[in-house]
């Protein structure tokens, strides 16, 4: 079939990017034509709290990513929905994570499907934001009621989807596919030495981009626990602050941990995130609220144990007691399992188990899933 993909992709950079990619070249592999339709602008600058929305590394290799959509534009909406309708792709899915999107994207799906024969499926990611604020009540409903279908990464979004899905659309999900493309295993001393840790060192990381309702707060609490003190285990944390840091750095030095806690806070190049899962003994998500999460599949081609907390979909593929710990989003309930995992050598065991689970997490499931909302849509 002739695919198009809309949403992020190079030269913006992050999770979400790395996924549309990785999964137009399964999309490629498996016998399709694929384009990449990505942005002139994503986010006006006052929407995006970071450094710089662009990497500076390289673009893909054997892709189609034509960068023509204004998110902010209504007039370019309209002539980029009748360039790609011409063009009579058999599907378009739209890589839907927040409702700053929901415009753009209804419009442009509207205006595609008017050639009769393109069928519109949105992958979404999130319905609702983890922090929502009022354009998640005025502006889902568009974009859903001009999809033709869906997948998801969770089957909490499924549900996310139904309060604005009034025609019982198609609907299927399929786990977060592994990111493998950040590089090779490596030696976990190797590792430690290129990030200049200690080698026979404890190290706890923690991973991404840090908001507020992904807990950052609450495993910093966590280490203020003196048995992993006395354990001489440190937090890593390494990624870029998406809001004030004082918060965080007046917690550390409230609980007098400033020698354990290890700050990386610039963004993490793609070419050194194996560094920081190979270094680590395990990797803690001690979010708050969640749907799914990328860094979980970035573990798994690491083959590292996790600690997740009980939110949105982390349970579903993190199992409790196998690959590593899913507890209550608090303090005491983390640092509980942390002592465990030290205390009782866990890493053998998790690590194994972590192994045998990683084979559920192929690209292959996410695009089946894709295509059977695809095939549900047309024999509607």
């Amino acid at each position: 079939m002739h695919i198009i993909i809309v949403g992020t992709a190079y030269p913006y950079r992050g999770g979400l990017a790395a996924f549309n990619e990785r999964l137009a070249l399964q999309f490629q592999a498996e016998g399709h034509q694929v384009e990449m339709y990505t942005f002139t602008l994503q986010y006006p600058s006052f929407l995006f709290p970071g450094k710089t929305q662009f990497t500076d590394g390289p673009a893909p290799e054997g892709l189609a990513i034509r960068r023509r959509i204004n998110s902010c534009n209504p007039f370019n909406w309209l002539s980029v929905g009748n360039e790609i309708r011409k063009k009579k792709p058999d599907l378009m899915v739209f890589a839907y994570w927040m409702s700053f999107m929901a415009p753009c994207f209804g419009t442009l799906a509207r205006r595609i499907s008017r050639n009769r024969h393109t069928r519109c499926i949105g992958l979404i990611h999130n319905m609702i934001p983890h922090e929502p604020n009022l354009l998640d009540k005025l502006f889902p409903s568009y974009f859903v009621n001009a999809m033709d279908g869906f997948t998801t990464l969770s089957q909490a979004v499924i549900a996310d989807i139904n309060r604005f899905d009034r025609h019982s659309k198609p609907k299927t999900w399929a786990p977060h596919p592994i990111y493998d493309h950040y590089g090779k295993l490596i030696d976990k001393g190797e590792a430690r030495r290129q990030l200049g840790l200690k080698e026979q060192g404890r190290y706890v990381l923690f991973f991404g981009f840090i908001r507020d309702y992904k807990g950052l707060d609450l495993l910093i609490d966590a280490f203020g626990d003196l048995r992993l003190q006395d354990m001489g285990v440190k937090l890593v944390v390494a990624g870029e602050f998406y809001g004030d840091p004082k918060p965080y750095l007046d917690r550390i030095r409230a609980l007098d941990i400033n020698d354990i806690v290890v700050l990386h806070n610039d963004y993490i190049p793609d070419d050194r995130v194996n560094l920081y899962f190979c270094a680590a003994d395990i990797v803690a998500q001690p979010y708050k609220t969640a749907t799914q999460s990328g860094v979980t599949q970035v573990a798994f081609h690491f083959e590292k144990p996790m600690l997740v907390t009980n939110v949105g979909g982390l349970a579903e593929i993190v199992p409790d007691g196998k690959i590593g710990y899913v507890v209550e989003p608090d303090a005491q309930a983390i640092s509980d399992a942390l002592v465990n995992y030290y205390k009782e050598n866990k890493e053998e065991a998790f690590t194994a188990g972590v192994r045998e689970e990683k084979q559920k997490y192929g690209w292959n499931r996410m695009t089946a899933a894709v295509l059977q909302s695809f095939s549900q849509a047309n024999r509607q």
